[in-house]
């Protein structure tokens, strides 16, 4: 497996990466229809994202970015999103970017992570607490999800 840095050329990758892998188990936006949007834009581009290869095949991605514009809040960075192709799950894509996140999140001076999570993924959470994150709070029901309540969880650490 090899992790770097996301390119312009990976952009088409990983929109498509990010619609086959959709899904109410992580997602709380409306499943994604034509016409697309392109995958990078104003807040987020390549230089936030670390992607995962098995194989030369792109197959997963983890988003870095700041919780809150403010300065004052500089020092911690977030967790955006994380996605691993369903053929490359299994294969510790998932934790080898959770962990290169965290060295990035280091490198730019960053202090903590956090990141948000759905109550009724527990895969994630799983994954999450056994690298460290814990909950720091909940917001219960906070979103309607096919019908069902579900809690955004909200995880950190110190780095």
């Amino acid at each position: 497996m090899h992790i770097r840095h996301a390119t312009l050329d990976d952009e088409d990758t990983l929109g498509r990466l990010d619609r086959a892998t959709w899904s109410t188990l992580h997602a709380v936006s409306p499943r994604p229809q034509p016409p697309h949007e392109p995958f990078y834009g104003e807040r987020f581009g390549p230089r936030d994202h670390l992607v995962a290869e098995l194989d030369g095949v792109l197959v997963g991605y983890i988003r870095l970015g700041f919780p809150t514009p403010l300065a004052c809040n500089a020092h911690v960075r977030q967790i955006q999103g994380l996605v691993v192709a369903e053929e490359a799950r299994g294969a510790g894509v998932a934790r080898a970017l959770l962990r290169a996140v965290q060295e990035e999140a280091r490198k730019l001076g960053a202090r903590r992570i956090t990141l948000r999570v759905l109550g009724h993924n527990a895969p994630a959470r799983k994954l999450y607490e056994s690298e460290g994150f814990v909950v720091e709070g909940v917001l219960p029901e906070e979103f309607l999800l096919d019908g069902e309540y579900v809690d955004d969880v909200f995880m950190g650490r110190s780095l």
